[in-house]
């Protein structure tokens, strides 16, 4: 299987350094509100600041949860999601969605998890037929652990990341690395130490508003939040304030520099 640090590739299609406005930025996720919880200020940040952020989603959320009390029944619950990462798109900021055509599967009866497809090769064609035409410079994805160990996320970070090798692009990040003061040590790629910390203080706004419009997943947000403070925790307060990253493949050999998401950060970023 290949691993992160085993990437590094040749860059074949950039010619020239782009700046900000013109930087392509792909960020694949496995499920809607995935984007926002693990990566929304981030995303925020390097929309504000010029680039041309897209989100792809492997799955419209069909096998998750409705809300309590439901918000739609079952059969409509992929349709209610889509347009809930719709909203949570324009809060950030991003530029567009697309939609991978995987059914997120049910939860199991005592809360077992499922991968959307039976192999990252079923899912690696779909992916490349997004980043071929659309050349990122940066594609941003799931951790190696898939956070808490989702099989959906495992699942997403190996086929963005062959399909990203096939592809040529440039750089490619993982959310959720860990760092010795990682403010939620549950939902941390234990096996991706993190090479840098966004404060996303700044883009706090656009990222509790695009919690908000995930609105169906609203009790799953504070439910542990809620359970170890023995009271009702509101959205705001288990919102996380800093999104880090594991750098997993760099260009090697260009003939001229290749732009770099970081560079668009600049400020917000600190040491892990």
């Amino acid at each position: 299987m290949i691993t992160g640090r085993e990437l590094l590739f040749p860059a074949r299609f950039i010619t020239e350094r782009r700046h900000g406005q013109d930087m392509k930025i792909l960020c694949l996720v496995a499920h809607p509100d995935d984007e926002t919880v693990f990566v929304g200020g981030t995303l925020a940040l390097l929309a504000r600041r010029g680039a041309q952020v897209r989100l792809v989603c492997c799955t419209r959320g069909e096998g998750g949860e409705a809300g309590e009390p439901p918000l739609c029944a079952r059969a409509e619950l992929g349709a209610v999601r889509e347009a809930e990462l719709r909203c949570a798109v324009r809060a950030l900021g991003c530029a567009s969605v697309d939609f991978l055509p995987f059914r997120d599967p049910d939860v199991g009866p005592d809360g077992e998890l499922f991968a959307f497809a039976s192999s990252p090769e079923e899912v690696i064609p779909w992916v490349q037929n997004i980043f071929d035409p659309a050349r990122p410079d940066a594609v941003i994805t799931h951790g190696s652990n898939g956070e808490y160990g989702h099989p959906g996320h495992l699942l997403a970070h190996r086929a963005c990341l062959e399909a990203a090798r096939r592809s040529g692009v440039p750089w490619v990040y993982t959310f959720g690395a860990d760092f010795p003061n990682h403010p939620r040590k549950r939902s941390a790629n234990r096996d991706d130490p993190a090479d840098f910390v966004v404060d996303v203080d700044r883009a706090l706004e656009p990222k509790l508003a695009a919690m908000e419009c995930h609105r169906t997943q609203h009790a799953l947000f504070v439910r542990r939040a809620s359970a170890e403070a023995g009271h009702p925790v509101p959205l705001r307060e288990v919102v996380l304030r800093v999104e880090s990253f594991r750098r997993v493949a760099a260009p090697r050999m260009v003939e001229t520099a290749v732009p770099d998401m970081v560079s668009l950060l600049g400020d917000a970023i600190r040491p892990a």
